[in-house]
């Protein structure tokens, strides 16, 4: 038998792929199994113990993991694979699981594509629309050849290179960090690159680790099960595949080296030469390794990134903001922006609870949540009744509304609003009728459907939108999700202008698949008095920690903290809402 060195982290990672696999096979986004899957990966990383230590019997009483996956786990922990996973894993290479990924497929379609066509990837798919050859299956036609064309082109993916989303590059550095900082040696541990940086997406990952033993980092690294493949194993850096086919660069310095190295390695390209020519100017060399004397070689600074800055005669400069687009003549004059930061939200303005079909928490949960943090206001914003599979009716609004009533006391530092999430029909119209509207605390309006409609159309419902007097907030505005699906096509300027007008804010929504609105809208909406609210749009309770990548997204668009309505203290907050929508 053998034994390898496993841990919670790691074996989630592996539960994830075999749910997102399964879906596959089962040709469903709603496969019972993969959800089971997707259960166990959810409870494996809030596990109390670690899964080497815990029997089938033992992992079984955990929430989320059934025997199936129990049995899987175990497996893993004695052989080091997973034999079904592994079988999907051939099933459904890498190039098959991005043409699953082409808004207008799915499982089943690509299924399909590959049995008549031979079609197993968006090369393949490509050439078969450029045949005409997709409109002869059953299901398609011309129009969904265009709309599939379309979608490609707007994903950017009818080249060879593919950039991973955000979503799934956080997950993998955020795992492979904590891995190592567990190791003995390791004395820091912290991704960068354009993640660090907060790009929507990356082409590969950027790991740095201060360590004094880099030879057990490198041991570690190679053993991971989510690893395909190691490219290169040395003493200074480990270049890695993993399943999902991202490429990893993890980089081990000495401790001493930690600030020029996150620095360097951090980037962006053109910020990283503005600071070499600073550097030049005084007769130093900055390098990946130090701020050092071009002549004699003595160091600088090299420690911390705040210490290179200042010898620089600069500020520290967040790396949100590091891209070359002004951030230096701006330290130089003393004009960063003052950017909002983690602890400035006072509020949550988008909340889902079970009564939401996609909700998993339930009321009382979310507010305990909410509370536990230190919120001042929360807005519990269900969806309305149009929404066909998730939608609430009238009753049970009004129903809903008595209980936040009755639980209010039971939170003497929160103030509940009851609000709403509305759907924006084609025609811009909403849920309910204006008396029923009016009656909200807080209404977040949101595009929901019919998504390819042409730019003219979609701009004139979400403006008609936007002047609904109920409507405080348009949420996650162009209904992108990042990788998945494409941002509808707006008129920004007429949005913004009909934003501005009538003080309806913009939202910036948290989830990683989706911060919306998009930085080009965050840095146009710079010259407007158009107000931005950051929410979480919460759908269970883990989730209304997620705003802090709210907050880093809307530093790319230098947003600052007072166009936050969500950062205002209770009282100017429920001022500005109310005049907005009254007069």
């Amino acid at each position: 038998m053998v034994v390898v060195v496993v841990t919670n982290m790691e074996v989630a990672a592996l539960f994830e792929e075999l749910a997102l696999l399964t879906r596959i096979k089962d040709g469903s986004a709603q496969s019972f199994r993969a959800r089971a899957y997707a259960a166990a990966a959810k409870a494996l990383e809030g596990l109390p113990h670690q899964v080497a230590e815990l029997s089938a019997v033992d992992l079984q009483r955990f929430s989320g993991i059934g025997r199936s996956s129990a049995s899987y786990i175990r497996e893993y922990v004695e052989t080091g694979q997973i034999d079904k996973l592994d079988q999907l894993r051939e099933e459904f290479p890498l190039h098959f699981r991005e043409l699953v990924r082409v808004p207008g497929l799915g499982p089943k379609r690509a299924v399909m594509l590959r049995r008549a066509l031979g079609v197993d990837s968006v090369e393949s798919l490509i050439v078969a629309l450029e045949a005409e050859a997709v409109r002869q299956l059953p299901g398609f036609g011309p129009k969904t050849e265009e709309n599939l064309r379309r979608a490609i082109d707007r994903l950017g993916w009818s080249g060879k290179d593919r950039r991973t989303p955000i979503l799934a590059a956080m997950r993998y550095a955020r795992r492979i960090v904590s891995e190592v900082r567990m190791l003995p040696g390791v004395q820091e541990a912290a991704y960068c690159g354009s993640l660090r940086r907060f790009r929507d997406t990356v082409a590969d990952l950027d790991i740095l680790v201060a360590t004094s033993d880099p030879a057990a980092v490198r041991q570690r690294l190679v053993e991971l099960g989510w690893i395909r493949h190691v490219i290169v194993s040395g003493d200074t850096k480990t270049s890695m595949l993993t399943h999902s086919g991202l490429q990893v660069d993890v980089r081990m310095v000495p401790m001493q080296q930690w600030g020029a190295a996150i620095l360097y390695f951090t980037g962006s390209k053109e910020h990283n030469i503005r600071l070499r020519r600073l550097a030049i100017e005084r007769g130093w060399v900055l390098s990946e390794y130090s701020l050092y004397e071009a002549e004699g070689g003595g160091i600088v600074a090299q420690e911390t990134e705040h210490g290179i800055y200042e010898a620089l005669g600069l500020p520290w400069i967040p790396p949100t903001i590091r891209e070359d687009t002004g951030e230096i003549e701006a330290a130089q004059s003393g004009g960063l922006p003052d950017l909002i930061v983690d602890g400035d939200l006072r509020g949550d303005l988008h909340v889902h609870t079970d009564m939401s079909g996609d909700g998993d928490d339930t009321l009382e949960a979310m507010l305990d949540k909410a509370s536990a943090l230190g919120l001042e206001y929360l807005a519990i914003t269900d969806h309305a009744e149009d929404l066909a599979i998730n939608g609430v009716g009238r009753a049970e609004m009004l129903a809903q509304r008595g209980r936040i009533a009755s639980l209010q006391d039971r939170y003497p530092t929160m103030r509940i609003l009851h609000g709403v999430e509305l759907n924006i029909g084609k025609d811009g119209s909403l849920d309910y009728d204006h008396d029923f509207l009016m009656d909200y605390d807080w209404c977040v309006a949101s595009v929901h459907s019919y998504f390819d409609l042409p730019m003219g159309h979609q701009t004139a419902r979400v403006v008609k939108a936007i002047r609904h007097p109920a409507v405080d907030v348009v949420g996650h505005l162009q209904g992108r999700r990042i990788g998945r699906r494409p941002g509808i096509e707006l008129d920004l300027g007429t949005v913004l202008e009909a934003a501005e007008a009538t003080g309806t804010a913009i939202e910036i929504n948290s989830h990683l698949d989706r911060l919306d609105a998009s930085v080009e809208v965050l840095s146009r909406g710079q010259a407007r008095r158009v107000h931005l609210v950051i929410s979480t749009d919460a759908h269970r309770v883990e989730e209304l920690e997620q705003s802090k990548w709210g907050v880093r997204h809307a530093q790319r668009g230098w947003i600052e903290r007072d166009r936050v309505a969500n950062t205002w203290p209770l009282e100017r907050f429920l001022a500005w809402s109310r005049r907005r929508r009254y007069g």
